[in-house]
């Protein structure tokens, strides 16, 4: 038997929160680029075409993050059979929708608008069942599509849903040629949309959408202890480092290396990049499709319970 924790998971909006580093910022010391991965072009829900970025094959290395998909298209026979129901247990979805409208709905009985520039961030907990249908016949609509790993304290919590608009995500213009959107964590000062208990919620994720008005650098501290990978969707950027130079192309995740304090990066005017960090789990993976968990036996127990309807109540 799998024992349920009655744990609920905090998921906060900030209000635009500013704090002032400048007293206790210590030199920046930029990570170097490890690998550079292109993606693999799939299919997923009903047909929706996307491209898989963060695949199975680096769950380990990049823990706690377990899959990103890009999706982008401006032909309905790409994304108009949308994503129908389906279930998740043991993790997180983070969908950042770039372009266009898709109508959430979920077993416990949650629902709401994703659309331009806004964030849906679903934890599904001990399981639920929810669907993500588009709410256009044409047009184009891009988005992503984050998983990101629960502790084993945290599996089996209630799920929980917060959508957050495009206006509620907190954006700081380091320099003057550079917009940051701070999704999650904390950037030059500014607090996420997203903040968490770190005894609850140990990753502490970072998720920016770090957008080059002109060309320019931009500067980020991070956590050394954190994996940390980026995924360049308009233009080219570069990461810089003591050691090398390293030119990122669109559409490529590039994997950063566990040293440094931060990482600089170099864009290319246009160039828009998302840079996502967060704290290893270091637990083991069991994943079988929608459901991840720590055993073969808890993956086993959620897929009964699907099948006996307990994820609909």
């Amino acid at each position: 038997m799998v024992v349920v924790q009655k744990a609920t998971p905090i998921i906060r909006a900030s209000k635009f929160l500013v704090i002032d580093m400048e007293k206790t910022r210590t030199p920046l010391i930029g990570r170097s680029v490890e690998q550079q991965i292109a993606g693999q072009a799939t299919r997923d829900g009903d047909g929706v075409k996307l491209t898989r970025v963060l695949t199975q094959t680096h769950q380990r290395r990049l823990d706690p993050f377990l899959m990103l998909d890009h999706f982008g298209s401006d032909d309905p026979n790409d994304y108009g059979g949308g994503f129908p129901d389906h279930p998740h247990r043991g993790f997180e979805t983070v969908t950042y929708m770039i372009a266009g409208r898709m109508r959430h709905k979920d077993s416990a009985g949650n629902e709401g608008l994703l659309q331009n520039g806004g964030v849906q961030w679903m934890t599904a907990g001990r399981g639920v069942v929810h669907s993500e249908m588009p709410e256009q016949e044409e047009g184009v609509m891009e988005g992503f599509q984050l998983w990101l790993n629960l502790p084993s304290h945290q599996k089996m919590c209630t799920p929980a849903y917060l959508d957050i608009q495009s206006d509620r995500i907190p954006e700081t213009w380091p320099h003057e040629s550079v917009k940051v959107r701070v999704i999650a964590g904390e950037s030059n000062g500014t607090l996420g949309a997203v903040h968490r208990s770190p005894s609850l919620f140990p990753t502490q994720t970072l998720y920016l959408d770090i957008q080059f008005e002109k060309q320019s650098r931009f500067e980020q501290a991070l956590d050394p202890k954190h994996n940390a990978f980026l995924f360049v969707y308009r233009g080219s950027v570069s990461v810089v480092s003591e050691k090398q130079t390293t030119s990122i192309e669109l559409n490529r995740m590039a994997i950063l290396r566990n040293e440094g304090n931060g990482v600089l990066i170099q864009g290319s005017a246009g160039a828009k990049v998302l840079l996502i960090s967060g704290q290893a789990l270091n637990e083991p993976i069991a994943q079988y499709g929608p459901f991840v968990m720590n055993t073969r036996e808890e993956l086993m127990q959620a897929v009964d319970d699907f099948r006996a309807g307990l994820f609909n109540s």
